[in-house]
This record gives structure tokens, sequence and C-alpha cells, in this order.
């Protein structure tokens, strides 16, 4: 046997492997987000005195359409010890004049303002939160994007993930519904190829975590030096993650989605968006290189060609069938983590309109 014919063969296992792995994925990620995600909460609330205190920061910058709802959902949260601590990093910021209104219509939620940031690093996010954080007097500790929007029993979900063993919560992210083809395309990739490797990662214990939603211990955070630490690198997330697990804690996923519902996206904003992860995850996880084939069509190619050489199937059928099963397997997907998040926007819309 040559070294051709030793490739070809090393390419055929390599695409039988592969198919294995994908459609392992596939199956996880779906069977996962129908039993998990859909799954009824506990009608039993816990008693106050034993309801842990949470600490939300909320790191604003710029405002978009969608800016005032979203963070008015934090204020309707129903839990009964929590506090919202708003950080802008500039005066002149817009955000400000949105955070004043928001603390003048709701008085009786305890909330702060904290205008200027620390520069700490060189994570302006981490810059901004730092008064925030230092300020905090609550156990655990919310940090939530400003794009999130969440219904009234989210921080409960939240908390209830939180077991003695679990140092941090985190949830899916996913896009809420809204107008346009740029908005159609990233609730796609977040319902589909998205949650595939981040469900997957998580149930194989490989600790994948993005920051857009995470409670954590504060503690924890403390003894790794707290968000001083973390604001040398840009994905603070991954590292205050990896912080938390090096020190034994476990990590649990709320069975509510992290609803993104940003008023400004478009294709642009969306392909860049992909671009920076994509930089980022290469430069922490350099076999990052390999996901392209992990995708539809050059994951077919590859897969059909194994298969005619193992097999003797016709390579063009096998591709357009097994590209047909993953586009079923991606809308089963969708529709999961759709549901879900549907139910999610709608009762924070109903409450909205109750109070107006």
């Amino acid at each position: 046997m040559d070294l051709l014919d030793v490739a070809m063969q090393g390419l055929a296992v390599f695409g039988l492997v592969l198919f294995a792995v994908l459609w392992l994925m596939h199956f996880m990620s779906i069977i996962y987000v129908r039993l998990y995600l859909h799954r009824k909460r506990s009608e039993v609330k816990q008693p106050f005195l034993q309801v842990a205190g949470v600490s939300l920061l909320k790191p604003l910058k710029g405002v978009d359409p969608n800016l005032i709802c979203n963070l008015e959902t934090f204020f309707t949260l129903d839990y009964p010890k929590f506090e919202v601590l708003l950080c802008v990093q500039d005066q002149d910021d817009p955000a400000v004049d949105v955070c004043k209104k928001l603390l003048g219509k709701y008085p009786n939620v305890d909330a702060r303002l904290f205008i200027g940031g620390k520069k700490v690093g060189i994570n302006p996010k981490i810059n901004n939160l730092m008064p925030g954080y230092n300020g905090a007097k609550y156990g655990l500790v919310w940090i939530c994007d400003s794009g999130i929007r969440v219904k009234p029993d989210t921080l409960t979900d939240l908390t209830n993930q939180m077991t003695e063993k679990v140092g941090l919560v985190h949830g899916l992210p996913y896009v809420a519904d809204r107008p346009g083809f740029a908005a159609t395309l990233e609730q796609v990739y977040f319902g589909t190829s998205h949650p595939r490797s981040y469900i997957s990662a998580n149930v194989t214990g490989i600790k994948c975590v993005t920051g857009m939603s995470c409670l954590m211990r504060k503690d924890v955070l403390d003894q790794a030096g707290g968000l001083l630490a973390f604001a040398q690198y840009i994905a603070e997330d991954y590292f205050m993650a990896k912080a938390i697990a090096d020190r034994g804690w476990k990590f649990s996923m709320a069975t509510q989605v992290a609803l993104q519902n940003s008023g400004s996206y478009s294709i642009a904003q969306f392909q860049s968006r992909m671009i920076r992860w994509t930089k980022l995850r290469i430069n922490m996880v350099p076999a990052t290189v390999l996901e392209p084939v992990s995708e539809c069509f050059l994951a077919s190619l590859i897969i059909g060609w194994a298969a005619h050489h193992v097999f003797r199937w016709d390579m063009m059928v096998f591709f357009m069938c097994h590209c047909l099963a993953w586009f079923i397997a991606d809308y089963i997907q969708l529709t999961g983590v759709q549901v879900p998040a549907v139910a999610t926007a709608t009762v924070s819309l109903q409450r909205g309109a109750e109070r107006d």
C-alpha cells in the first residue's frame, strides 16, 4: 500500500469519525433542549430568609432603541433580595439619562448608578464594572449585558441552579424575535450552530461559557483577585470561568435562555461579531481553525466522499441526503430553543403592558 492509499484510507476514517461526532452533537443538543429548557418550573418558592442576595452588575455604553425596555425588565424581577448596579463609563453617555429615568420610575427598587468607571486594565467592560463590583453588597454577582431582556422569574431560575457545589450559572445565548433579515440570520445561528456546540460541550464536561449572563459567587471571584484580576484579558468571561473551575466549583446552565434583544443590528455587525469571536477562540484554543469542517456543506462533502470510498455509495446522493437531514435536525433544534425564548419575551411584554 503506497502513501496515497494510506492518506485516502486515513481521510475516509476521518470522515466516518466526523459523521459520528457531529451527529452525536446534534442528538445531545436536541435532547438536552427538549428535556431541560422545556421542563416545568417548580411552583414552590424558597422562604425569604433562605434566598441568597444578588448584586446585578449592568455594563452600559450608548443607547439603542430597545435599551430602556430591556433594562426595565430587571427592575421588575420577582425576587425578594437583589440590587441593580448600573455602570456607565462616561458622564456624557446618553445611557445615563435612561438610567436616571428608570431610577425615578422605580424608587422602591434597590438600584444605584455608577458613573466614571475605573481604569484597571485593557478590558473596557471590566473598567466600567469596577465601581459597581466594589460596591456590591451581596454574595452572588450577576453580570449581564445591556442587550439582554429577562422575565420576572429569571433570577429565581438562576439562583435555583446555584447549589452548594456550583460556583457559576450561565444562560444559553439566544436572540429575541425582531424584524429583518439580519435579525433572522442571528436567530438561526444562535438557534442551530451555536447551541449545538455550546450544549454538547457542557454536557460532555467541557467548560463553555459566554459572559452575556452569568451568576457567580463573589467570594470565589475575590479569591481569584476580584474583577481586577481579569482586566488584563479581553475574553474576561473565559478566564473568570476558568478561575472558578480551577477552585473546584461546578458550572450549571439555567433553564431559561439569555435572550439578546439589541435594537441595533445588521449583517455587517453580525459579521464583525463572528470575526471577533473567532479570533478570540483561535487565540485561546488554536484547534478552532478546524471549525469549518463541523459546518454543514464542508462536513457533508467530506463524509460523502468517505461513504463513497468505503461503501461505494453515490457521493452526490449522499451529500444531498446528508444536507437534508442536517437541515431537519437544525429546524428541530431551532424550534426547541425558540419555544422557551418566545415564552420569555411574551411574559416580559405582558408585564410591561400591565404596568403601563
